[in-house]
């Protein structure tokens, strides 16, 4: 896959690096203060947590040509890699209504299968939007009892306004919506074909064919076995 890819003439999508670990703080800060004037929780990260996932290449960054970030978006694995989730994506208010929320969550999409081919990718949102953008993705709705059990996982939903009702409702449901996309079943290897394989598809075969069931006639033909008895005696 692209490391990094172009969204319009403004705007660069690419995989987060070392290079871009000066924005983390602005981030987080951005993260918090717009949980807080959406009246939603969301699981708080620190700087250096979000410079982790940067070193590590999971992570999603937008920026524009005056070297401002303008998106973010990062993933992490859960039960030993069966579950990719794509979290904490935030895109500055600047750029809000620009698509770039929607490009950015399809290059981490694009990452998570890129890295965990077999994992199912998972969500929980509050935002019509991002269930919007994670269903042109291939997401569905799933109840929670379908997402991991992983007390790290839910974990990251107790700096959330409404964890009490996750809690009240053990872990049944809550405000949020967890999506899910599972990669469809790969078709099993077709066998190398044979020698034999290709002559069934050729004209030869139906050639090679004729002339075999002329033979099987011949021999199964007792006037021509016996004319063919007499003339090697004469010679």
């Amino acid at each position: 896959m692209k490391n990094s890819e172009k969204f319009g003439t403004e705007f660069i999508v690419q995989i987060a690096n070392e290079d871009h670990l000066h924005y983390a703080e602005t981030i987080c800060a951005e993260m918090e203060e717009s949980a807080k004037k959406r009246g939603t929780g969301i699981a708080k990260r620190s700087p250096v947590y979000l410079m982790e996932k940067m070193v590590e290449g999971k992570a999603i960054i937008a920026t524009n040509t005056k070297g401002e970030w303008v998106g973010f978006c990062y993933i992490e694995t859960w039960e030993h890699g069966k579950f990719v989730a794509n979290s904490g994506l935030i895109v500055h208010p600047d750029f809000r209504q620009s698509g770039i929320a929607k490009a950015i969550k399809a290059k981490a999409f694009e990452l998570s299968r890129y890295k965990y081919p077999e994992a199912k990718i998972i969500g929980i949102t509050t935002s019509l939007a991002v269930m919007k953008i994670n269903s042109d993705l291939g997401y569905e709705p799933v109840t929670f009892s379908e997402l991991p059990v992983e007390e790290g996982f839910w974990k990251g939903c107790a700096s959330c306004v409404n964890y009490d009702v996750l809690t009240r409702t053990n872990r049944k449901n809550c405000l949020c919506t967890g999506m899910m996309y599972v990669a469809p079943e790969k078709k099993e290897e077709e066998k190398p074909k044979s020698t034999w394989d290709f002559l069934r598809e050729s004209a030869l075969y139906e050639r090679l064919l004729r002339i075999k069931q002329r033979v099987m006639l011949r021999r199964n033909d007792p006037k021509k076995n016996k004319d063919s008895s007499e003339a090697v005696t004469a010679h």
